[in-house]
Parts: C-alpha cells; sequence; structure tokens
C-alpha cells in the first residue's frame, strides 16, 4: 500500500505547484456525504469542498446514473444530440425564473463565464466590462482578468477595457460608492456587461435595493447584467438562484461546481433567449460540450434536488446553523456569529480576543486549528472560516459540527 507522505510526495514532484493546491496538505482515500478520510484514517468534515458538495459527496443515485450512462452512451460529438443532454436543459429552463431562455453547457465554469461574455459582446456590439474587486469568476485569461484589476506582472495582460469597482462588502459607503461608480462606467456607452456573484462567496449579503438599483442602470444604458452564480446556485442560499433573494433578474447566469453531482466537470450559461443572435459564430465550442455522462449527472442532481425538496432545507439548516453559531456565541468570547444565506456560511471571529489582529497569519491559525479538530475550510478573509454543508445535512451532523466550532473557539 502506497504510504500517505509517500504520494504526497511524489504528487509535489508530478505537478506544477500552484497556490491553493499543490503541493497538497495530505492524501485522501473516501469523501462521503460531507465526510472525508484521508490516506492516515483521519476523518474531517468538508466544511469546503470547493463548493461541489451540494447533496454530498460520493451520493449513491449519481454513482449508479453515472454507471448506468457509461453502459448506455458514453460520448456525443457535439454535432449530435442526446436524452440527457437534452432533458438537462430543458430542466434548467423549467427553473428559470425570467422571459424565455436558452443555454450552453461548458466543461468548468471559467470557460462558462467566458461563454456570457461573447454573448453579452455580439449582442450588445461592445467589449467593456464593469466587475466587483476582489470577486472571482474563474482562471481562464477573459474569466481571471474580471476578479481583480491588477495580476502578477509575470502573467501579462488580460482582456482589454476591463474596469473593477470597489465592492459593496468594503466600508459602510460600500454600496452607494459600488453604484455610483457603476453608474459613472455605463455613461460612456462602452460597457457591454456588468457581471457580478449577486452573493459574493466570502457571504457578505447586499443591500436589498442594491443589484435592483444595478439592474436599472444596465437597462438605462443598454448594458447586459451577468450573474455568476457558480458557487451560489443550484439552492446553496435557500433560493434555487442565488438572485431570487435580491429581486433583480439578470440577462444571464453562470452555474458550475455542484451542477456535475460533486462528481464530474460541468458549467451552464442560462440566458435571454433573446440574446440568440449569433448562430454563425463558435460561441462555446467545447468537445464535451453536451457530453452524456456530464449532462447525466447534472439531470440527476436536479431531480434530486426538487424531489427531496433541498432548496427548503437549505434555507432551513441554515437557519439552524447560524442559530447555534449564535448561541456558542453568547457563551464564548471571540465567537461573534455568520455572515450569509441558507448553508453558504461564513463564522466570523474576533482576533482581537485571541490577542491578535485579524489578517492573514490569525486566517492561517484559523484554518490549522479547525483542521485540527477534524473541519476542513479555508479562510473568508482574516478572520472568519467557511461553513459551506451540503443540503442533505442531517440534524445529528449540524450538532457535530457546532461542537467542533466551539472547541475550535476553546483552543485558539
Amino acid at each position: 500500500m502506497t504510504a500517505p507522505d509517500d504520494l504526497v510526495a511524489r504528487d509535489a514532484a508530478a505537478f506544477f505547484h500552484q497556490h491553493g493546491s499543490s503541493p497538497c496538505v495530505s492524501a485522501l482515500r473516501a469523501a462521503h456525504g460531507l465526510w472525508l478520510e484521508d490516506m492516515n484514517g483521519r476523518r474531517f468534515i468538508d466544511l469546503h469542498g470547493n463548493t461541489v458538495h451540494h447533496i454530498g459527496h460520493a451520493h449513491p443515485e449519481i454513482v449508479a446514473a453515472l454507471k448506468q450512462q457509461l453502459d448506455d452512451l458514453a460520448f456525443a460529438p457535439r454535432r449530435y444530440t442526446n436524452a440527457p443532454a437534452v432533458a438537462l436543459a430543458q430542466a434548467l429552463l423549467t427553473r428559470w425564473p425570467g422571459p424565455p431562455a436558452r443555454v450552453l453547457f461548458a466543461t468548468g465554469g471559467s470557460d462558462a463565464i467566458e461563454i456570457a461574455l461573447k454573448l453579452a459582446r455580439v449582442a450588445t456590439g461592445r467589449f467593456e466590462t464593469v466587475s466587483l474587486e476582489g470577486s472571482y469568476h474563474g482562471h481562464g485569461f477573459g474569466a481571471f482578468g474580471l476578479s481583480s484589476a491588477t495580476s502578477d506582472p509575470r502573467l501579462g495582460a488580460f482582456l482589454p477595457g476591463r474596469h473593477h469597482v470597489t465592492p459593496y462588502w468594503v466600508g459602510e459607503d460600500g454600496p452607494a460608492r459600488m453604484l455610483e461608480a457603476i453608474a459613472g462606467h455605463l455613461a460612456t456607452g462602452r460597457i457591454a456587461a456588468v457581471i457580478a456573484e449577486p452573493m459574493r462567496s466570502n457571504c457578505h449579503v447586499p443591500p436589498a435595493d442594491l443589484w435592483p438599483r444595478v439592474r436599472a442602470l444596465c437597462d438605462a444604458h443598454g448594458t447586459k447584467l451577468i450573474f455568476d452564480e457558480i458557487p451560489s446556485g443550484l439552492g446553496k442560499t435557500g433560493r434555487f438562484f442565488a438572485f431570487e433573494h435580491f429581486g433583480a433578474m439578470p440577462d444571464m447566469a453562470v452555474l458550475g461546481k455542484a451542477l456535475g453531482g460533486g462528481m464530474v466537470p460541468i458549467a451552464a450559461v442560462i440566458g435571454d433567449a433573446r440574446l440568440n443572435v449569433a448562430p454563425e459564430l463558435e460561441l462555446g465550442h467545447y468537445t464535451h460540450e453536451k457530453n452524456p455522462l456530464t449532462t447525466r449527472a447534472a439531470l440527476t442532481l436536479l431531480e434530486i434536488i426538487a424531489r427531496d425538496d433541498l432548496v427548503v432545507r437549505a434555507r432551513d439548516a441554515g437557519g439552524r446553523l447560524a442559530a447555534g453559531v449564535a448561541d456558542i456565541a453568547a457563551r464564548v468570547p471571540g465567537v461573534r456569529g455568520t455572515r450569509g444565506l441558507g448553508l453558504l456560511l461564513t463564522v466570523e471571529f474576533d482576533a482581537t480576543c485571541f490577542g491578535q489582529a485579524p489578517g492573514p497569519a490569525f486566517a492561517e491559525h484559523l484554518v490549522a486549528t479547525c483542521f485540527a479538530h477534524g473541519l476542513s475550510t479555508t479562510a473568508k478573509g482574516g478572520a472568519a472560516i467557511g461553513l459551506s454543508l451540503p443540503l442533505t445535512v442531517t440534524e445529528a451532523e449540524i450538532v457535530e459540527v457546532l461542537g467542533r466550532i466551539e472547541a475550535v473557539a476553546g483552543r485558539l
């Protein structure tokens, strides 16, 4: 049997190193539900899951569906359609709360973001964008440039015409400054699209009137509004689309991550059918665009979410988690509470209670302490951790998570 440390070392020697993945912290041998198990037999509750584990890891119905699809039809060249791809498209369109729409599939969220950008460009005849500084939209040269105005100079130039505004979560006047900056950019008449996560996955909830006001600005200037729902869609926030919380209908939304049931990579762009204006262009020419395996996994995911009423469960379980953390905060100095919606949450800490300042050092210490208590998570700012759990989480699992969070607070 391969030793865990040897496998991690071999991984580090084989892969290009990059922030956040290589070298790895450990090697897994199993993932089921909300649990991860490494090759040393240590078990962790997965509070991160790269936001793919909406129905838990290795859901048996997704496994069975993929096995059956392998026997039935494992691949389809993109010039041919197939039953799972068409059924998935129709299933997504039935959940779309706006006017008639159409879809395109891609192999990942970054690619889907770039499809949405292409659609906005051809529909408006413009090519410039507005996005929020500190957002995240993927790592393609088009998508990554939307996240930050500046990048490492070694990477060179990204797409031209990118404009970044200070996001709503920075400062008390953040929403007002964001709206003013967007209005200024749109007034130039050069902006094809405003693109944003309706709620950033750092879980700062925007003011109720923010996105309706952005929608009105876009309408006034002929600009398309694109919502990136890659981490927040598919019921995670207690609504099928996160934007349904905020009273603003986008021209397009992008889904990804969990869409493949936590097992296979697939993303989707859903947009107003009136954007169907460039059939002569290759907008999303991907080899696996209508892959029957990935679309079968996504279709099965949607069936499970609907059948088991998991959107409502996310809302209710999220409320239970938030109340549980509030109870801990009332007893334990240094725990502030939660922020977010549904099961897309963070737990906030007061670093000063532990003799530290909020920032990267405290965040690293916080994540390491969680790891030591069997919680796999990531930092969400300088004094918070992610608390993202599957929509299938049970009451007993919520109790277990809350107990470990309290234990972490007692050891910081």
